[in-house]
């Protein structure tokens, strides 16, 4: 039997990836879901729908018979205010709806539907409020008191399963990295025009982060890969699992990899804020594009979303040492068959060298010629 998954989300630095990982899979047809058009891997086909639009999704979704899988990456973010968004309460109401508008028009007698995934994350334990939580998380532990649309959308999909004949997993997430441009939560492309930025002004590049803190990161594609194994294993029927990439890091460790594979010198620390530093680069941005004739978008915001505030929450701007560290235990997921894991300094090495082979970036070869011109 032919398997289909819905990859909602699927520009985001999450959908991408499991559309990607979906389609290379012998066995599977996958469906790219997303507001604004996507750049489809070999295999794929899209759908362009806005989730708001309730009718439209009904209209898209209620007559299909053959989608079998969903995977929900798509969140919605309030514009210029990431961080301060995520306690939103209209924000939690429209990504509850969103959802919905997925998950109901699927969910009918005689419809083909046999799992859904979700994506939750460290805020599950309160990581954007608390100055401190416990280590490691764990999934058993009970909810953290504070608002947030996670619950909001985990409830509803236990009300829904629990008189349907379909399944769901829900994903816990570290740190996410990937390739994706224009997301709101990919530091990656941010990092990287800060750091291009600082190549052409003869700048080393300098670590522009907050104090220390151990902390943790997930690979894209091994949540993709996550993804597949809990869309059919039987012990990922409606658990909960935190995904990381199986090691531990501290930015200030890995920056003289990530200069590195930028082809940059590592500087002095500089703290300063990434969403303050590159608010009006978009003039200094597009001389880039022009210089190295980059296949990138020429608007900055396009490229980089809201990553540069979301490097600024992870890099702990603002804040004063010492912080405690952010530790998700991995052992169940483990313990239930997924096994895979990267090393997280490999990871950035990866998905800068993604951004160079795409032309979104100039390569670590251009910036050593320069440095030694």
């Amino acid at each position: 039997m032919t398997n289909t998954v819905l990859v909602v989300g699927a520009t985001g630095v999450v959908g991408q990836a499991c559309l990607r990982h979906f389609a290379a899979l012998p066995g599977w047809r996958a469906v790219g879901v997303a507001r604004r058009a996507i750049a489809l891997p070999a295999g794929a086909t899209a759908l362009q729908l806005d989730l708001q639009d309730a009718a439209a999704c009904q209209a898209a979704l209620g007559a299909r018979d053959d989608i079998t899988h969903v995977v929900y990456a798509a969140v919605y973010e309030q514009p210029g205010g990431l961080v301060g968004g995520w306690r939103d309460q209209e924000q939690m109401r429209i990504n509850l709806q969103m959802l919905r508008n997925v998950v109901e028009p699927l969910d009918r007698p005689g419809g083909a539907l046999r799992h859904v995934t979700i994506m939750q994350g460290g805020k599950a334990y309160g990581v954007h409020i608390h100055p401190q939580i416990a280590v490691p998380a764990r999934e058993r532990w009970p909810r953290d008191p504070h608002e947030n649309f996670y619950w909001l959308q985990e409830d509803f999909l236990r009300e829904r399963q629990a008189k349907g004949q379909w399944h769901f997993t829900i994903m816990r997430p570290r740190i996410v990295f990937g390739d994706a441009a224009g997301s709101n939560m990919n530091p990656i492309p941010a990092i990287g025009v800060y750091a291009w930025l600082r190549h052409e002004q003869g700048l080393p590049l300098a670590y522009p982060g907050g104090p220390a803190r151990v902390n943790q990161a997930i690979d894209a594609d091994l949540i993709a890969q996550a993804c597949a194994w809990a869309a059919q294993a039987p012990n990922a029927r409606n658990e909960t699992f935190n995904l990381e990439n199986g090691d531990v890091f501290v930015w200030q460790n890995v920056w003289p990899t990530i200069a590195d594979a930028l082809g940059m010198p590592v500087g002095e620390p500089e703290p300063q804020s990434l969403a303050t530093a590159l608010a009006d680069q978009q003039p200094a941005w597009e001389r880039l594009v022009d210089k190295y004739q980059l296949a990138a978008p020429r608007d900055l915001t396009a490229f980089i979303g809201q990553g540069a505030a979301y490097a600024d929450f992870q890099m702990n701007h603002g804040r004063a040492a010492p912080l405690p560290p952010v530790i998700m235990s991995s052992v169940k997921i483990r313990q239930a068959g997924f096994h895979a894991c990267m090393d997280t300094e490999d990871m950035f090495r990866k998905w800068f060298g993604q951004l160079q082979q795409r032309r979104l970036l100039p390569t670590a070869a251009q910036a050593r010629a320069a440095l030694a011109a």
